[in-house]
């Protein structure tokens, strides 16, 4: 079993950053993956980012790419969401997931491959 705990969601101006942090108790394993999903108000839940606890195969969407960087340290079971030049449309809960599988490609971006979840943080952009 595998326990997340995001932290580092909060209120921001348009083109600020913000550092999302998520700690893992519990067995990981270094193949699989560990990513972050969003939700904002009314809409399902998107893909973020992910990455593998051995810190390879790394995946973004598109709305993200250039702008946020996922990172993995292995030996404190931790991923971070580092967030820049935000905008409004980055507006909503953010939370973190991880994998028991092994995935790659499309599979990565699949909310249904993630066995364990976080609670979720809110980040709020304002225009």
């Amino acid at each position: 079993q595998v326990q997340l705990v995001e932290s580092g969601g909060g209120l921001v101006q348009a083109g600020g950053s913000l550092r999302l942090s998520c700690a893992a108790s519990g067995r990981t394993f270094s193949m699989t993956p560990v990513g972050w999903f969003r939700q904002a108000p009314g809409k399902a839940r998107e893909f973020v980012a992910a990455i593998r606890w051995s810190g390879g195969s790394i995946y973004y969407t598109d709305s993200v790419k250039g702008r946020f960087t996922i990172s993995s340290d292995n030996a404190k079971n931790t991923v971070c969401l580092q967030m820049n030049s935000l905008k409004p449309e980055d507006t909503a809960v953010y939370y973190c997931a991880a994998s028991n599988k092994v995935l790659a490609g499309d599979a990565v971006r699949q909310e249904f491959n993630y066995n364990y979840w976080g609670q979720g943080t809110q980040v709020t952009v304002s225009s």
